[in-house]
């Protein structure tokens, strides 16, 4: 049983490797099951700023799990801070015990800093890295990764940044251009359902944000902005193997 969070496809994409059918998360947060048993249960997902999305953290919190082997797959790009062991303390806090981590390197999207044609043109190796993170879940390998002292200086760092400039990564940043034409890509692969339409053109809720950027990423038109830095605005990113209609399955509150 492996489930998992995705925005741009990266965290789908491994999972496929682990599972043929992996769980939406954001799908699951919409039911009403919380109880999960397998022989072995992953989570597959990617790092924010040094922490798995907001509401793998809410599943965590809110399901029970009962498996032998219990692992976590996580994709991030460019550097994991101490994320295995902060994911590692949150699971415990959450009566689950893990038994493995791996973080995968893979294309950076974060747009505030990272321009994508650069991020796509690097070979990352990411094939090989999924390729041996599957043996070892197939072994039932038990390790979870020593973070650096400036990985956990880097995540602390971030984390108080968002403490106090909150808005840095609400949502508030993310705006709508006057080129959006109403398809409502956005709508549908926002995990939290954050647009509506409105007169024709996408509208953003003042409600909980990830923060994942799937509007921005998805948006054919490139009509989803930043008010802040953006590095590219000329660039997008899905993960060339995942199709938008998969995202939207993903995430869409159908």
């Amino acid at each position: 049983m492996v489930f998992y969070f995705t925005a741009t496809g990266n965290s789908l994409y491994a999972a496929k490797y682990f599972s043929d059918a992996p769980l939406s998360i954001p799908q699951v947060m919409r039911g009403t099951q919380r109880q999960f048993s397998d022989d072995a249960i992953g989570i597959v997902c990617p790092v924010y700023a040094g922490e798995p999305p907001k509401m793998v953290k809410e599943f965590l919190r809110e399901s029970s799990f009962q498996a032998d082997y219990f692992y976590f797959i996580l994709t991030y790009g460019f550097d994991q801070t101490d994320a295995p062991e902060f994911t590692a303390r949150l699971a415990a806090e959450a009566g689950v015990h893990a038994d493995y981590i791996a973080s995968i390197l893979m294309v950076d999207n974060y747009l505030p800093m990272f321009d994508m044609a650069v991020e796509i043109a690097m070979d990352k190796h990411v094939e090989e890295q999924l390729t041996t993170a599957v043996q070892a879940v197939s072994e039932r390998v038990h390790g979870i990764p020593e973070a650096a002292e400036e990985g956990r200086k880097l995540h602390a760092q971030v984390a108080a940044m968002n403490r106090e400039q909150p808005a840095f990564n609400d949502g508030s940043q993310i705006t709508v251009l006057d080129s959006c034409i109403g398809c409502g890509v956005c709508q549908s692969v926002c995990p939290v359902g954050n647009f509506y339409l409105e007169g024709g053109k996408a509208r953003r809720k003042q409600t909980t944000c990830e923060f994942c950027l799937a509007c921005a990423q998805n948006c054919p038109q490139k009509a989803i902005g930043l008010s802040m830095a953006d590095k590219n605005p000329g660039a997008r990113y899905r993960n060339p193997h995942i199709s938008l209609q998969e995202i939207i399955q993903a995430n869409a509150n159908s």
